[in-house]
């Protein structure tokens, strides 16, 4: 994929998300799913003065240490389920198309809540509900194999959703927008933006892009972490 090849400046949705980062200057920036670790490099880029990024894959955090290391960068092979969250510990966290892997997704905001610090930001990118309750994840084509529309079926049933990407078989997990936006505000989170992701107007001469306007494939989320003083959830 090109955002695996060229890094953000590849990514459909970077002009949406670059905005949202809050000033990242001598802060702590945690990354959950960190794939090859762009959003890391970005980070220690804008002066963060530690960045850990937690990946599943031992593959994606050997790239990740190949291309995007750092005096400030960790990477550490673990699941987003499986790290500690320790409390009060992080400034930023950041999540890129990683949580629609993730059954149960209120049991991360909840513990994404307690290891940011007081006003601290989560920041996130998880495929949106109208795409992965999408029929097969895919269009539904004409004879001549143009896409002709976007099913979607089962919006309300969470889950498993099973499609092919990149020729595997893959596994998704489906959350209704009221799952993610209402869980984020049931977990102490106050909403600072909601963007649906758009391509932006230079990638439109890439074949099939056009398409990408049709239906929202990605949704970006903002998000204030309200605490107390004590640290404690408001």
């Amino acid at each position: 994929m090109s955002r695996s090849r060229d890094g953000l400046s590849a990514a459909g949705e970077w002009h949406q998300l670059k905005p949202l980062f809050p000033p990242l200057q001598g802060e702590a920036v945690l990354d959950l799913g960190c794939g090859y670790g762009w959003h890391c490099k970005f980070a220690a880029e804008q002066g963060a003065a530690r960045v850990l990024g937690l990946d599943v894959s031992r593959k994606m955090i050997e790239e990740a240490k190949r291309r995007n290391a750092g005096d400030q960068i960790e990477y550490r092979i673990c699941g987003i389920e499986e790290y500690e969250y320790p409390e009060n510990t992080w400034d930023c966290v950041i999540s890129n198309l990683a949580l629609h892997y993730i059954e149960d997704i209120e049991a991360v905001f909840q513990k994404v809540h307690r290891t940011l610090k007081r006003n601290g930001v989560f920041l996130l990118n998880i495929e949106h509900p109208v795409f992965t309750a999408g029929v097969g994840q895919d269009w539904l084509y004409t004879a001549e194999g143009k896409p002709k529309y976007w099913p979607v079926d089962d919006y309300f049933i969470a889950g498993e959703r099973h499609t092919r990407f990149l020729g595997c078989d893959v596994v998704k997990q489906h959350h209704t927008l009221t799952q993610i936006l209402m869980g984020l505000l049931k977990h102490g989170f106050e909403l600072k933006a909601v963007e649906e992701a758009e391509p932006p107007q230079e990638m439109m001469d890439i074949p099939g892009i056009k398409d990408e306007l049709r239906r929202p494939m990605m949704l970006l989320v903002k998000a204030a972490a309200r605490k107390t003083a004590g640290g404690k959830r408001v």
